[in-house]
Formats: C-alpha cells, structure tokens, sequence
C-alpha cells in the first residue's frame, strides 16, 4: 500500500499495459515511436509493391520462356518479343534481336553468313549488360528496406537511452530509489525499443527474401541469354 501510494506521488495512475505507458511516455519516447512507425509503413509498402512486381514478373516469365522453347527460328522468336507484354526476358531477347539486326541488316528474314567471333562477344556482353539492367530495375527499393531494417533498432536504442535518462532524473529529483518507483520509467523506455524490434525485424526478412528471388530471376535472365545464343547456333546464324 506504501508503495502504490509512493507512486502515484511520483508520476500519477500506474500504467497497466504498453498502450498506457506510450501514452504517459516523455515527448522524446514518443517522437521516437511515431518515427518507428512512419519506417514501419514505408517498409510494409515496399515489401507488399516488391511481392506483387517479382510475382507479376515469374509468372509473365515462365510463360514467355515456355513460349520461347517451342519456337524453332530465329524469326518467331522475334515475333514473340513483339507480341508479349514487356517484361525482363522481352527486353532481352528485344536487346538479342535489335543487336542481330544491326549487325546483319535484313538477316532475320534472308540467309546471311553468321557472326563472327568478335560479334558473338559482343552479344553476350550486350546480353550480359541487359541482365545487370533488369537486375537493377528489379531491385529498386530494397535499399530502403536495407536501411529501415539496419537503422530501426539504432533508432530504438536512442529512445530507450533517452527515456532510462529522463526516468533516472525523474527519480533523483523526487527522491525515491525503490524498484516499484523505478521499473514504470524503465518500461516506459524499453518501448521504443520494442517498437524498432518491430519494426526491424520485417524489413530484414523482406529484404532478404526479395534478394533471393532477384538473384533467382538474374541466373534464369543469364540462362535465357544463352538458349538465345544456341538458338542461334542452331540456325547457323553463329
């Protein structure tokens, strides 16, 4: 009784759930949960925009490349960079053919002599540059969440150490040192901390799947570079 009694002398109604405390919290606690929680929703929208796109683009990609594969000339395939929707192996094989085409004008219709070794290099370092392209369009954004999920917990910390000062201030000023005294500001504190953990702990999930399935979608965008290639080599065009 002594001690409910100490601390509703010390700092009023004693809080009864993180809700509570938030709301009796310091300015600075508060500043920095709001801030938590702007990264927290920059972060969900990155992750839920990031899914949808690479899950847009390995669905238009499997089809296409199923496409690709029943295709048995150089002019078909050309046909289907045309009429499909754009998406990162269109734009490859668009990058193939325009490169082909230049190299050999009219060669896509009409027998030409094939590449020669020089050109062939410079198609497979023209394809290679396209995937390092469409890798990097593919991953736009991720360095945010890198960033909200690396910075989040420092951010936390700052406001957990702020609070511990301003509840061990609190408590020299009105001179009680006993724990029922001192365990409402230390938890009080602590939810800043909580609040980056929540934070973080997403965006590096995210981030790290999302780097898996853009290093996945570049293997099969080098791959498809080479059946292009080989296609080639099959009609003689190499």
């Amino acid at each position: 009784m002594l001690d409910m009694t100490l601390v509703v002398q010390l700092g009023g109604a004693v809080p009864t759930s993180p809700l509570d405390m938030l709301t009796q919290s310091t300015l600075a606690t508060r500043i920095v949960v709001a801030v938590l929680a702007v990264l927290s929703l920059i972060s969900w929208a990155i992750m839920l925009a990031k899914w949808r796109e690479l899950r847009k683009v390995e669905r238009a990609g499997q089809a296409f490349t199923r496409e690709f594969e029943r295709a048995h000339a150089l002019e078909a395939v050309a046909g289907l960079a045309r009429h499909n929707p754009a998406n990162p192996f269109t734009r490859v094989l668009s990058r193939a053919i325009n490169f082909f085409a230049e190299m050999k004008p009219g060669a896509l219709h009409q027998a030409a002599s094939p590449l020669s070794g020089s050109q062939v290099e410079a198609l497979r370092l023209v394809l290679d540059a396209e995937t390092a392209d469409e890798r990097n369009r593919l991953a736009r954004y991720l360095t945010p969440l890198a960033t909200i999920g690396s910075v989040s917990p420092l951010i936390g910390l700052f406001g957990t150490v702020l609070g511990i000062i301003d509840a061990f201030v609190g408590i020299a000023v009105k001179g009680s040192g006993s724990l029922t005294a001192v365990a409402p500001g230390v938890a009080e504190a602590l939810i800043a901390t909580a609040a980056a953990l929540a934070v973080a702990i997403p965006a590096v999930f995210g981030y790290n799947i999302f780097a898996n399935r853009i290093n996945r979608l570049e293997n099969d965008l080098e791959n498809f570079g080479t059946d292009i290639i080989a296609l080639m080599v099959r009609e003689g065009r190499i």
